[in-house]
């Protein structure tokens, strides 16, 4: 039995296989998608503690709009409190019990906040 040796993909005839599933939308699809105005959109800031190992974040939920937009957000977010904090699954996790602060700045910029929890 031959085996064909192959050099590059273009000796496959154009065939490529992927495991990156072709149905998820990314924001590279949608260059032109806006996010929607900060007026129009409700936020939730939330307070934790469960499954950090007893530390306290703030957790901001309900943005609406591409990923970049929310990681932007997340940045300023952490500058202007001087706290580290990570963009994950769609919400904004800002370290420590920072949530009054962090409602007042995203009302400054024109958001509506809502506090949710203790």
């Amino acid at each position: 039995m031959n085996k064909k040796k192959y050099s590059s993909f273009s000796d496959l005839g154009g065939l490529v296989y992927s495991t990156k599933d072709t149905n998820v939308d990314s924001d590279e699809n949608h260059p032109n998608e806006k996010a929607l105005e900060p007026s129009s959109q409700s936020l939730e800031a939330h307070f934790s503690n469960k499954g950090r190992g007893g530390k306290i974040v703030t957790v901001i939920k309900g943005f609406e709009g591409s990923e970049t937009d929310l990681k932007q957000l997340g940045k300023r977010l952490k500058n202007k409190c001087g706290v580290g904090g990570s963009v994950k699954d769609g919400e904004i996790i800002i370290q420590g019990n920072n949530r009054d602060k962090i409602m007042k700045l995203l009302q400054n910029e024109g958001y509506k906040v809502k506090r949710v929890g203790g």
